[in-house]
């Protein structure tokens, strides 16, 4: 805890070890930090010049010798009082390296020898892509936008958990939309219920056209086909321009169309959208089946096939994303088809 406000592992234990006794020898600090007696001594004087300890007792008017200071208690300097500057000072190195990455940023940009060069770069190889991915997820203060299509190739789909994680961590909005297939992946369902568990949102459409992520609509990355780059994971990162907003607008057009997903005990489930609607002869087949009459009954109250039944039963569940008649009636009921 201590060690971000510049304290050495050494320096934190015996901070911590003081803070449990309101005086205390080097000594008796030396056994309950595993330190060495002398070491001990030399930190405690180090804490004190720096204005976190204090001599209670044993030290003399002139510069003490090594006797005094090991009979010397040492008790801690109030840490509000204490800890304050050095808070303030790590403050203000963040400020310093934030304000610094901005004109750094800047000068690049300016400074790109070739214009497109501050517009698009060409990343390849497996490490590279990968590092460049982590920095734009890793990276976003405020929003994420991603497509997920096809299996993962320079970024396994662990080492993409750990950042999805970190940028929900900070509060990143974060926005998915996957290809139906994606989901089928071995361990999918477990890791899109988690990730929606801690915020992630995610919708379903039927295809996509790319794999993409785009970091605080300041900059994409987009994979390019491994033909193009000698058999090599490859991608284009994407800066502000007008190329970068038109993949805004595309994924909030396909975010827009797709259908919103939620959690159930067993796995992940599509909203049906409201163009994907039942019709009116569906609601008439699901009004009999929610009211315990068999698919044959109701075949002949409706004049109809007990095949047509059951077709009719078979889309009413896939507009569900329903398993069984029993998920259907919960939709139903909760979509206000009845």
């Amino acid at each position: 805890m201590l060690q971000a406000l510049g304290l050495g592992p050494a320096e934190e234990a015996v901070y911590t070890a003081l803070l449990a006794r309101p005086t205390a020898s080097a000594q008796y600090l030396a056994r309950q930090t595993g330190l060495e007696a002398a070491e001990t001594t030399r930190i405690l004087l180090d804490l004190a010049t720096r204005g976190l300890v204090a001599v209670a007792t044993g030290a003399g008017s002139g510069a003490p010798d090594t006797a005094d200071c090991e009979a010397a208690r040492y008790r801690l300097t109030p840490p509000s009082v204490a800890l304050a500057p050095f808070l303030v000072e790590q403050r203000n190195a963040l400020h310093r390296a934030e304000t610094a990455f901005s004109m750094l940023t800047e000068q690049y940009r300016s400074t790109a020898a070739h214009p497109a060069g501050s517009v698009v770069e060409v990343v390849v190889g497996v490490e590279q892509v990968a590092h460049r991915f982590h920095q734009l997820q890793r990276g976003a203060q405020r929003e994420l936008l991603v497509f997920l299509v096809g299996v993962p190739i320079a970024v396994p789909r662990d080492d993409a958990e750990v950042s999805e994680s970190s940028a929900l961590d900070r509060g990143v909005d974060f926005r998915v939309v996957a290809a139906k297939d994606y989901l089928d992946g071995p361990g999918m369902a477990r890791d899109v219920r988690a990730g929606m568990a801690a915020g992630l949102e995610l919708r379903l459409v039927d295809s996509l056209p790319l794999k993409m992520v785009v970091s605080d609509r300041e900059r994409a990355m987009v994979p390019l086909d491994t033909a193009d780059s000698g058999g090599e994971p490859s991608a284009i990162v994407v800066h502000r321009s007008g190329l970068l907003t038109a993949l805004v607008h595309l994924f909030e057009k396909e975010w827009a169309q797709a259908r919103p997903l939620y959690t159930t005990t067993t796995g992940v489930r599509a909203e049906p959208t409201a163009d994907r609607q039942p019709t009116e002869g569906e609601l008439e087949v699901l009004a009999l089946l929610l009211a315990g009459i068999s698919d044959r009954r109701a075949a002949s109250q409706l004049g109809l096939s007990i095949r047509t039944v059951e077709r009719r039963t078979r889309r009413l569940m896939d507009l569900a994303g329903a398993d069984s008649r029993l998920q259907l009636g919960w939709h139903a009921a909760r979509a206000g088809w009845l």
